[in-house]
């Protein structure tokens, strides 16, 4: 997924869109309460007097759920009189701070966040975050139990920076991209992506935790993270391969082999799907329309026009031709 990419177009977004376009001045303060509480849950919501722009996107990723937020300053809390209402508990979230800087309460910590950072915090205990200035962020909302964590695992990642030299900020890009997109995909795509995002979310939290090691299954789950960066990188090229992917990462085929099984596909049909889902962006964006189908699928690593057709068709239910004919952008007046 690549940084700086358009948007979907509007028609192609499946998710739930809350807004305070249109609304009157004199109910825009009301009206974005109500549209924040409705998406945060059960937390005590500030926000000024007078409200001028807010938006909120909101769509399922397999059983995650991705949420753009964007707005004025505003403060949430929870606390242990709403916990004993609500029913967050079982979710962590996860978020990234795209636009403006935060401050976030939890589990004894007290953090100032900037723009780009990633943090976590769990809905099943206190907390205060506080969004002093015009903000935008991109959050994740993951059931607790899918992240394999324990109560005191997790109080030791609340309210703390999520940073890893070692996976060269894959996340933050994972969710800036995943905040722009989600609700555009296909259920097997998502869970495919949903299972991404939890297996970076294990890797960083052994690392944070001191449990990394190449022979457990998180040394697994990065060394799987870095090839599929590494396949993203190289999508261009024709002569990507399970050979060549093993040979750049000094691990045996087999071995490759069976760090996507685990994925219930193969390094090979990895490579063509995301090929697919770069052609497929490209075919839909208003700068590529000058460019032939044979041209697109070439620039991401088909050879032959002929077996990107039929692959294609075979992914999305319709040719290259009548995908590009259906999503062609509207011109501008």
């Amino acid at each position: 997924m690549t940084p700086g990419a358009p948007l979907p177009e509007a028609d192609e977004f499946t998710g739930d869109l809350l807004t305070t376009a249109g609304v009157p001045a004199p109910r825009r303060r009301a009206h974005w309460r109500d549209a924040l509480s409705r998406t945060f849950g059960t937390v005590d919501m500030t926000v000024p007097d007078e409200v001028r722009s807010g938006t909120i996107r909101t769509a399922p990723l397999g059983r995650l759920r991705v949420t753009t937020v964007e707005g004025g300053p505003l403060e949430a809390q929870r606390t242990r009189r709403l916990i004993a209402r609500g029913d967050e508990d079982p979710y962590v979230v996860v978020k990234l701070l795209a636009k403006g800087g935060a401050r976030l309460e939890q589990d004894t910590r007290d953090v100032t966040l900037r723009a780009g950072d990633v943090f976590i915090y769990d809905m099943a205990r206190p907390l205060r975050l506080t969004l002093s200035e015009s903000f935008q962020t991109k959050s994740l909302v993951v059931p607790r139990q899918i992240l394999g964590l324990d109560e005191s695992d997790l109080r030791r990642l609340t309210a703390s920076p999520l940073r890893s030299d070692a996976l060269g900020g894959l996340l933050p890009t994972f969710l800036d991209r995943l905040g722009d997109t989600a609700g555009t995909y296909r259920p097997h795509i998502g869970e495919l992506l949903a299972r991404n995002v939890v297996d970076i979310l294990t890797v960083l939290a052994d690392e944070r935790l001191g449990r990394t090691s190449t022979d457990t299954p998180s040394g697994d789950a990065a060394m799987l993270l870095r090839i599929r960066a590494y396949i993203d990188r190289h999508l261009a090229d024709p002569e990507l391969s399970p050979r060549t992917i093993a040979e750049a990462h000094h691990i045996s085929v087999r071995y490759l082999h069976k760090l996507f099984e685990g994925e219930d596909t193969t390094a090979g049909r990895w490579i063509q799907s995301r090929r697919l889902e770069a052609c497929r962006r490209d075919l839909g964006r208003r700068e590529t329309m000058g460019r032939t189908i044979a041209a697109v699928a070439h620039r991401w690593g088909f050879a032959s026009a002929a077996h990107f057709s039929r692959v294609f068709r075979a992914a999305y239910g319709v040719s290259p031709r009548e995908w590009r004919d259906a999503h062609r952008p509207v011109a501008r007046s």
